[in-house]
């Protein structure tokens, strides 16, 4: 079942929209509002496809005439866009379900292995990696601050507890972020701060330049999907079948949604004035 959910806060100005011709990153933006600004068309059909040998539960990346995408057989794939014809694939040790992120000839992604992976996107091959204490699900996001003194990072979560901040150019860690439980899935960027959630049921507001604690709200169940965020408002589900939106900057739930009794494990889409 796909629902509206209601009115988001904040109005167009507000909203991060991936550009038409491409997708580099998880949820499209930053800031993983889910939005695209191209349309799709009233009549769909697939171009062509592309057999891996095992499942694929990452989503795509697209950029620069190229499709990546992990896979249960543990490669991360580069595909042409035109005609799926594959171009790389780059092995690790386990499952590849985090999403990649393409950004300045580089792809960047997480493994079950406990690796993080950074690879030249033009012919895969490995320029560095990063070592974490558990599983990598989620996909990683960009840090890239507007103004002096930070650097721009690779914002990871591990199911070791932790959220790393890595050097783009290194993959050396800038710091971590303890938590108390997994985390599942990406987290969102905006305004030099990031906003995530987790098996600990909370939902996360960290300051990206030191790795600071600014919030931690009680989500009241866990979190399986990452947040989106607007206007300092984050909208997120949790596995006790609720849907919220909680204020970042006050730090405390706005409202929530309860239909049915189905756990919301997936990741919403945030436009001008609806959440889905």
């Amino acid at each position: 079942m796909v629902a509206a959910l209601g009115q988001a806060r904040g109005q167009a100005a507000g909203v991060d929209a991936a550009p038409a011709d491409a997708w580099p990153m998880y949820r499209g933006t930053a800031s993983l509002t889910g939005v695209s600004k191209s349309k799709l068309g009233t009549s769909l059909k697939p171009l062509w496809t592309f057999k891996a040998k095992e499942g694929i539960h990452s989503t795509a990346a697209i950029a620069d005439g190229k499709v990546y995408v992990g896979c249960d057989d543990g490669h991360l794939y580069a595909l042409d866009f035109k005609t799926g014809k594959k171009l790389w694939a780059f092995a690790t040790d386990d499952i590849v379900e985090s999403s990649p992120l393409v950004h300045n000839g580089r792809v960047y992604f997480g493994s079950s292995d406990g690796f993080v992976y950074a690879l030249t996107a033009a012919d895969g091959k490995l320029l560095w990696k990063f070592e974490t204490e558990d599983r990598v699900l989620g996909a990683p996001n960009l840090f890239q601050p507007s103004g002096g003194g930070a650097k721009p990072a690779l914002i990871v979560g591990s199911y070791d507890f932790r959220l790393y901040s890595l050097d783009l150019g290194t993959g050396k860690s800038n710091w971590h972020y303890e938590t108390a439980n997994y985390i599942n899935g990406s987290p969102a960027v905006s305004s030099g701060r990031t906003a995530f959630g987790g098996c600990d049921a909370v939902l996360h507001v960290i300051q990206l330049a030191e790795g600071k604690k600014e919030k931690q709200i009680d989500a009241e169940a866990y979190i399986v999907g990452s947040a989106a965020v607007v206007d300092d408002m984050a909208y997120i589900g949790h596995y006790e079948n609720e849907f919220l939106c909680i204020d970042i900057k006050a730090g405390k739930i706005a409202w929530k949604y309860k239909d049915r009794a189905f756990a919301y494990i997936s990741s919403p889409a945030v436009t001008a004035d609806r959440v889905v």
